[in-house]
């Protein structure tokens, strides 16, 4: 089986990415993303793009995230990479909220292109609490086995410095060595730390690490032996708050480190060799600003040279918290150009870089959210502020984490002078809890405890000149922000969806003309839209529930309300701009938390608790709900009519705890339900009302322990369903004579099993089960009646991307039409996996390929 599409948030935390050799490394829950940002050339001249070949036209390739690398068991909270030379392989640093470091070592292709494969190498408890801040030494003197060295800080207080070596059988592996412990006094939490070189005439192998954190000062240790002893030599005092970024960087003969704090400022302080000071900075002696511009010169020395450490700039410009700071250096004209990146809370990056002539620092550049339209709440499409900003590797490029978990990336247009949006990746940033395929398999809604709900689906790129353009999946929607945990989806006929939260009411969602139109457009979906379907959707600050709007053309003057003598500005959320829908790729991030949410037309409600399982008749007509409960009174399902959203009564009663999944049959007759209480029930349709069910059988001890999900089989001579269990188990039960349902044969699992699904189209005269389980893994099952008994072989096996934590859904993806089925019978088939690592995957299998291993 190979990987189509992985979608996935990164962890809010400033040291949690790291950009090196055109791979984007970075925390995701509790595993590395690796993502290769896609390169685009040729943009800036707009007929070239429709004219030129395709040799010169943008190339906006997949660039999706490509791997996950599972093994934390806690958040990853730092990344690095450690520079090794170009034709090396990867290595990369992760730190956990685990207290362990992993070093992973992805290997290139023979054409450079990037790694094929990713695997754990060394890895150790670092700490004895959670690792927050990781920094490498760029450029060093290392022994012949020395691969790198890097230091480590945590909630512990402790700060400790390690050696990457080499280690036997030709340095095939590594191994990670402690050279210091160092504790940090007075007592904090080390978030950033930087170690660079110290310059030297002397040629002296000398080193600085700057550390800082959970209070207002910096220490700055310095070791003046190539045996890499650090001693506290200075405390840099200024900043009001905690600092959550350091980074050092060479300007000529001295060293600049950059400081970014929860001050809402960053200041630069200057490292410079020799006893006599750099020239004064005419701003950090300017007596109007405040008294803590000191710029009072700290002293050390090594063994042979003296230092001193100054106060270079203040850069003030952000209205929040400044999370990241980040330098890049490049030779332009014979000439050293070096720019500060920033990101920050208040929604922007800033670029900075000193004025040619007076050396004064200025702000050219910001990017992120920076117009009229800022909003204070996710509802109104605010990011949250970003968390993370990197530089690419030439400078052209740079890449910002926001709080909705997803990247933005900008490119640097020459012809046009100004830096280029380009889409990026993104995802859940809390465990996904449910999927549902659109009827078709047209594209895939996935929930969260993030309380999102996001559609996803393939970019269908037409063929140009004699070229088939990649296919790649992306998120084109964003139906419901919610503000609640999202626990459960189905996906209705009529581009609708139904979606239960961790409240006693279900909210039914109508697709929007707007979105239809992307759809349409980069999907080659058949947009359907009813001519009652509002045009757009917006939510209103403090509220839950998405509104209709329309869409203005641009011509439109924005409408404003009078009060008396105030005069109340138009709402820019009230609208949507017909301009805005205009778009060549995807939808940006921005596009996605304001633009393509669904309004809501129905509330569902009768439940007392929260939902815990929805799900939808195959011809749309009746959707079948329940919720968590601890009694018989509160365990019933509900029915609720689709035609005019009334309930079906009576409500089906038959558990006694929480209904965990429900599911009906491929012809509608049956409805199954299992839940905690152990058993499985199955229901059966009234012969004269279609929307009344009545119970046929059940089994209170289908298995030893609660039950966790059920799937039919697609139907043969006999109707067939499988359960799940945290016994270690998934039964395959079948009909006999008299309509009750007998166990046909037990799958043993090694660890208990989370979610199963049936795919509707059999694998060489087989059919194809998917089974996941509670620590990640997920088996392809091929299952035939022999003579006298049920053959289970399997075709795919340990697919373990997930990391170690519950597989909560598993879909096989629907054929037809839309989906892009040639046949009745598939060469491929397509199967989406939910997880608690946050993690949306979807998986594709050769059906061509495919062998059946017994």
């Amino acid at each position: 089986m190979d990987v189509e599409y992985i979608a996935v948030g990164g962890n809010r935390h400033p040291a949690a990415a790291d950009w090196f050799q055109g791979c984007i490394a970075y925390g995701a829950d509790r595993n590395v993303a690796v993502w290769f940002p896609a390169v685009e050339e040729g943009f800036s001249d707009a007929t070239l793009q429709k004219t030129a070949p395709s040799s010169l036209r943008p190339k906006y390739t997949a660039g999706g995230v490509t791997a996950l690398l599972a093994g934390h068991t806690g958040p990853v909270n730092a990344v690095k990479f450690a520079h090794t030379a170009d034709d090396a392989p990867y290595v990369l640093l992760s730190g956990s909220a685990d207290c362990t470091i992993r070093v992973w070592v992805g290997v290139r292709t023979r054409e450079g292109a990037g790694p094929v494969s990713w695997s754990k190498d060394a890895s150790l408890k670092a700490h004895s609490a959670s690792i927050n801040a990781l920094a490498v030494l760029k450029t060093a003197k290392m022994h012949a086995k020395r691969e790198a060295v890097f230091v480590s800080g945590a909630a512990d207080a402790v700060v400790n410095l390690w050696a990457l070596e080499m280690e036997g059988n030709g340095g095939s592996r590594y191994v990670i060595k402690l050279l210091q412990s160092t504790s940090m006094a007075p007592k904090f939490f080390p978030l950033a730390l930087s170690l660079a070189p110290l310059p030297s005439l002397q040629q002296e192998e000398a080193y600085i690490l700057a550390v800082a954190g959970s209070r207002s000062f910096i220490q700055i240790f310095v070791s003046d032996t190539a045996t890499l002893n650090f001693s506290l030599r200075a405390s840099l005092t200024g900043h009001e708050a905690w600092i959550r970024s350091l980074d050092f960087v060479q300007q000529g003969a001295d060293l600049l480190l950059a400081s970014a704090s929860q001050d809402k400022y960053i200041r630069l302080w200057r490292v410079h060799e020799g006893e006599a000071l750099p020239p004064a900075n005419t701003l950090a002696l300017d007596p109007t600003l405040s008294k803590t511009l000191s710029n009072k010169a700290h002293r050390f020395s090594t063994a042979k040279t003296q230092y001193s450490v100054t106060f270079e700039a203040l850069l003030l410009g952000h209205e929040d918290w400044v999370y990241a700071v980040s330098w890049h250096s490049t030779i332009l004209a014979g000439r050293e150009h070096l720019r500060l990146l920033s990101a920050s809370a208040d929604n922007s990056l800033a670029l900075w870089e000193p004025d040619a002539d007076s050396g004064v620092w200025t702000c050219p550049t910001r990017l992120g959210e920076i117009n009229s339209q800022k909003g204070a709440t996710t509802a109104t499409g605010s990011i949250g502020g970003f968390w993370i900003g990197l530089w690419g590797m030439d400078g052209t490029k740079v890449a910002s984490l926001g709080r909705t978990g997803s990247w933005r990336l900008w490119q640097y247009d020459e012809g046009k002078d100004s830096w280029v949006q380009l889409f990026a990746v993104g995802g859940h940033v809390k465990g996904v809890t449910s999927v549902a395929w659109a009827a078709k398999g047209e594209y895939i809604l996935s929930t969260a405890s993030d309380q999102t709900t996001r559609l996803h689906s393939e970019w269908k790129r037409p063929a140009t000149y004699g070229r088939a353009e990649p296919i790649s999946w992306h998120e084109l929607s964003r139906p419901q922000i919610h503000g609640f945990d999202l626990n459960c989806i189905v996906s209705l006929k009529n581009s609708q969806f139904v979606s239960g939260a961790d409240e006693k009411l279900l909210r039914v969602f109508s697709q929007p003309k707007s979105v239809a139109k992307l759809l349409e457009k980069f999907s080659l979906i058949d947009a359907f839209s009813a001519d009652s379907n509002p045009d757009a959707a917006n939510m209103p600050v403090l509220g839950l529930s998405n509104k209709a709007i329309p869409i203005a053309t641009d011509a439109l003057p924005a409408r404003e309300a009078t009060y008396g003598r105030h005069v109340q500005p138009a709402d820019p959320a009230a609208s949507l701009h017909i301009s805005t829908l205009d778009m060549d790729i995807p939808p940006l991030e921005d596009h996605l938390a304001r633009h393509t949410l669904w309004p809501e037309s129905e509330k569902l409600y009768g439940h007392g608790y929260e939902i815990s399982a929805v799900a939808a008749s195959h011809d749309g007509k009746l959707i079948a709900t329940a919720c968590k409960a601890s009694s018989l009174d509160h365990a019933v399902i509900r029915l609720y009519a689709t035609n005019d959203w009334h309930e079906v009564k009576p409500s089906l009663t038959a558990h006694s705890l929480t209904v965990t999944r429900l599911r009906f049959s491929p012809d509608d007759r049956l409805l199954l339900s299992v839940g905690r209480d152990r058993q499985w029930v199955v229901f059966k349709q009234d012969d004269e009302q279609e929307d009344t069910y009545v119970l046929q059988s059940a089994n209170p001890k289908g298995h030893t322990r609660m039950i966790l999900d059920a799937a039919w089989a697609p139907f043969g001579d006999r109707r067939v369903f499988a359960t799940a269990g945290r016994d270690k188990m998934v039964k395959i039960w079948r009909d006999d004579v008299d309509e009750q349902f007998v166990l046909q044969t037990t799958i043993p699992t090694p660890t208990p099993v989370t979610a199963v699904d049936f795919c509707s189209i059999p694998v060489q005269g087989s059919t194809v089960l998917a089974v996941g389980t509670e620590d990640g893994m997920i088996q392809v099952l091929g299952i035939r009646q022999g003579v006298n008994e049920t053959l289970v072989s399997t075709i795919a096996n340990n697919l373990g991307l997930h990391s170690l934590v519950s597989v909560t859904q598993l879909a096989w993806r629907p054929f037809g039409e839309s989906a892009g089925s040639a046949s009745e019978s598939p060469t491929t088939l397509q199967l989406a996996s939910a997880s608690e690592d946050s993690s949306l995957i979807i998986w594709s299998i050769d059906t061509l390929r495919a062998h059946l291993l017994d």
